[in-house]
């Protein structure tokens, strides 16, 4: 159980947490009792392992790339703190790894931690809490530097070769394959002959996006990953088929987490970052280098997947196109969705977080026996701290269903069914830039010239709709260039998290839990936090975008002839949302959304063509579950519903943080 930083034990009422009580206590064990850790079978791996004791050590171990061009390999910083008695013992252990750019420039959690040292140069803090807790219980924990950052040799390179390298090579030090240094620059080799070569790496977004991109070269030794709100590919962090997604491109990160050092060797690398990922939104090779989807097949770890739907930084299509990829090739998987942003699950679900991650790590890392592998694989989150699981995800029985928008009684406010459109069926709207989703969404009974909304009859029953949609578009532009975005919406009113907020979704706490033992300048202490919730009318819970150029290649965007129509396939983010029986579901067809893509070089006025524009979205049941929920009359919409803007979320973020969430927010360029 969790203990307070007063020492007092929280009440739990949940019987699960309160089984945490054995975990969370640490019990040193006198020397010779310490075996139990790594006992294959039943069981779990228990704190007997002196916390204050462990052995604290850094090693650069070199990546064999020369990524600053200075005619030296580059070696990154190892951070490393493990158990002395097994040490003493000559007991090879098992190992989690976070590598990341962030533990000098901008910290670490939610708390922002960052690595500290002590006065001999050993690793004194440890960002977050997998040493504090894992360390006693028999693994090794490392942090490592990624090159160019904090203290190692290189460049970063945002999900290129060098970044990846940076964690490969030290799971390949583990196991023998590459070599380790006791200091930055010195010639005396350091050994991992105290690991016993099997790894798992953890991390939120760019440490989980580093995960991913490592376990996609099939390395051996990694044995699972857990990545949590991670990229799956670096194009689609920066745009949406051609529309740009942010004002800056992947130099300006480099250019950020890079040590001071850093910035002045590696202007190379920057300026081959702006040369290969032009704003025009166009795929090139530095793009497919940065790619991890397409080599799912190779991963042989198991994949703990974690991501908040109504993440807008690294938006759930990252989840959504990494998950159906594993699936593919039928890795071992299992995912969390919660109704967060860009969250980590220990400031979500805490207790029930903790112990899952020590549960699969026990299982493989440890190899112990103790059953999560046959249980359910998805939990999800459909309400604020109401979750659900399933065997399965999406659940069997989904099946894509196709709806067709249809004209209404009103101009923009149109129909949606499984019954096409009649052909010569329009509907027009001018892009409007300053508005967002949520503008559209809480005017969507009312003719607004900005969008197009097209909205079901009210459910008779709940529908679920779970995974990832698509929506063809077939529209005309009035310019030589249009932006255009999708989102789907849950009509009706409920109490979801505050993903808006710039907590998106928790309110941290001055209260403090702690999660074993603390040592000297590495405290095991956390704020604890709690939902942040909020009354809607409405819930945009998927979204997708495109440059209506790119119409006859993703790779390639073209100038639109004015006047001529043009079809283009959106990619709607992963969703997991019931819509309640008397809720409606909404499509809205609309240009540039403000705070998420940048707008057109023009401001188009697009004309769709209604026969030949639908929506395919995956729905728990297929077919009969949405002619079910939708069966029966259609309700009118209620006179003061269609005279008032509905109340949901206040919209995107106009700054947004680092892929890590941990960061400085940023709007512009640097």
């Amino acid at each position: 159980m969790p203990i307070s930083a007063r020492g007092t034990r929280l009440p739990y009422r949940s019987l699960v947490v309160a089984a945490l009580a054995a975990l969370m206590t640490v019990t040193l064990s006198p020397a010779g009792a310490f075996g139990a850790p790594d006992a294959r079978g039943p069981g779990e791996s228990t704190p007997v392992h002196s916390y204050e004791d462990a052995i604290r050590e850094s090693v650069w171990v070199d990546t064999g790339l020369d990524g600053d061009g200075n005619g030296r390999t580059d070696r990154v910083a190892v951070d490393i703190i493990r158990p002395r008695e097994a040490a003493r013992q000559g007991r090879s252990i098992p190992v989690i790894m976070d590598p990341s750019p962030y533990y000098s420039c901008c910290g670490r959690g939610n708390e922002r931690q960052r690595k500290t040292y002590d006065a001999d140069g050993r690793p004194a803090q440890f960002p977050l809490y997998y040493d504090n807790y894992f360390v006693p219980r028999g693994y090794g924990y490392i942090a490592v530097d990624l090159t160019g950052t904090s203290r190692s040799d290189g460049c970063i390179d945002v999900g290129g070769a060098s970044d990846v390298q940076s964690a490969k090579a030290v799971v390949d030090w583990l196991n023998g394959r590459a070599d380790g240094y006791t200091s930055r620059t010195g010639t005396v080799r350091a050994s991992a002959a105290w690991s016993n070569g099997e790894t798992g790496m953890i991390g939120k977004s760019y440490d989980g996006t580093v995960a991913n991109a490592v376990a996609a070269t099939g390395v051996e030794g990694l044995k699972t990953i857990v990545s949590i709100g991670a990229i799956s590919t670096w194009y689609d962090y920066y745009f949406a088929k051609g529309a740009p997604l942010y004002g800056t491109g992947p130099d300006w990160l480099s250019y950020h987490v890079n040590s001071p050092a850093a910035r002045q060797r590696c202007q190379g690398v920057q300026q081959r970052l702006i040369d290969g990922a032009p704003r025009t939104g166009d795929l090139t090779p530095l793009w497919a280098e940065r790619d991890y989807v397409p080599d799912a097949a190779k991963v042989t770890a198991s994949v703990f997947a974690v991501h908040g739907t109504q993440d807008l930084n690294v938006r759930a299509k990252h989840l959504g196109q990494w998950w159906d990829a594993l699936a593919a090739h039928g890795v071992e998987r299992k995912l969390w969705l919660s109704q967060t942003g860009h969250v980590d699950p220990f400031d979500f679900r805490r207790a029930h977080w903790v112990s899952t991650l020590h549960r699969w790590f026990d299982h493989y890392l440890m190899g112990h026996d103790n059953g999560i592998d046959d249980e359910p694989m998805a939990d999800v989150e459909h309400a604020p701290d109401r979750w659900t699981t399933d065997s399965s995800w999406p659940p069997r029985g989904t099946a894509p269903v196709e709806l067709r928008p249809g004209n209404g009684a009103r101009p923009g406010a149109g129909t949606l069914s499984t019954i096409p459109a009649l052909p010569g069926a329009s509907e027009t709207f001018t892009d409007d830039p300053a508005l967002s989703e949520a503008d559209w969404a809480g005017r969507i009974h009312r003719p607004t010239g900005a969008q197009a909304g097209f909205i079901s009859r009210p459910l008779t029953r709940d529908l679920r709709i779970s995974g990832s949609g698509t929506v063809r578009v077939t529209a005309t532009p009035s310019t030589s260039s249009a932006h255009l975005s999708a989102v789907l919406v849950d009509l009706g009113p409920d109490t979801i998290r505050d993903y808006a907020d710039v907590g998106e979704g928790i309110t941290t706490l001055s209260r403090r839990t702690c999660w074993g033992p603390s040592g000297s300048g590495d405290s095991s202490c956390y704020k604890e936090t709690r939902a942040r919730t909020k009354a809607v009318d409405y819930t945009v819970f998927s979204r997708g975008w495109a440059d209506l150029g790119n119409h006859a290649s993703d790779a390639e965007g073209r100038a639109l002839t004015p006047g001529r129509a043009y079809t283009i396939t959106l990619d709607l983010h992963a969703a997991d949302q019931v819509i309640p029986a008397g809720h409606r579901l909404a499509l809205i067809i609309a240009g540039t959304d403000r705070g998420l893509i940048d707008p057109p070089a023009s401001t188009p006025t697009l004309t769709l063509d209604l026969s030949r524009t639908s929506a395919r979205l995956p729905v728990v049941g297929g077919l009969p579950a949405l002619l079910g929920a939708t069966a029966g009359a259609g309700v009118p919409v209620a006179a003061d519903a269609a005279a008032r803007p509905l109340r949901g979320v206040d919209g995107p973020r106009a700054a947004r943080p680092l892929p890590g969430g941990d960061g400085p927010r940023r709007g512009g360029g640097r």
